[in-house]
């Protein structure tokens, strides 16, 4: 893990600590990018079992909630959000910044109590929306750069689960 801007760690436990909402994307993230296709489309994506740990230790120990805002229309998101309890969950999301102003409302949520993981530039768009943004060591060079934490794994290899560990301990549970 690598942590980035002007903030030592001390200041970053913090700020995890204040986290109450967390957001991800999908592809890049929960899984690796890749996807099979077959004669009639989108076949088979991966997602990795530890990252779905992630989710409910986050939601049992630490009462937060995980939603998911995707560009992407998929039946293996659809299914996977439901087996995670995954209530918000957005997809064909072309406009994330939308998305996330309207979270902040539906939840009454603070800035500083909202982490969001992304791996491309189109998730740079909420980057000011929230408190500590994440990305998955394999991220695109530009995420990197406006990345709070680099995460030492990379999308679809338990990114998210290094993540909510971070949070978690954060808050001392």
């Amino acid at each position: 893990m690598e942590v980035l801007h002007q903030f030592n760690m001390e200041n970053l436990q913090e700020r995890l600590a204040k986290i109450k909402y967390v957001l991800t994307d999908c592809d890049g993230v929960l899984t690796d990018g890749g996807v099979y296709y077959g004669d009639q489309g989108e076949y088979l994506k991966k997602f990795n079992i530890r990252d779905g740990m992630g989710v409910e230790r986050l939601r049992k120990l630490g009462s937060i909630e995980t939603g998911i805002i995707t560009g992407e229309s998929s039946p293996s998101v659809v299914k996977r959000a439901d087996k995670l309890g995954i209530s918000e969950l957005n997809l064909g999301v072309k406009e994330k910044k939308g998305v996330v102003n309207r979270i902040i409302k539906r939840y009454n949520l603070k800035i500083e109590e909202l982490a969001y993981i992304g791996d491309d530039v189109n998730d740079l768009v909420v980057r000011s929306l929230v408190g500590v943004f994440f990305c998955p060591s394999d991220a695109l060079k530009q995420v990197k750069n406006e990345a709070d934490v680099i995460l030492s794994l990379a999308g679809g290899q338990g990114c998210f689960r290094e993540m909510a560990e971070m949070i978690l301990e954060a808050k001392g549970l």
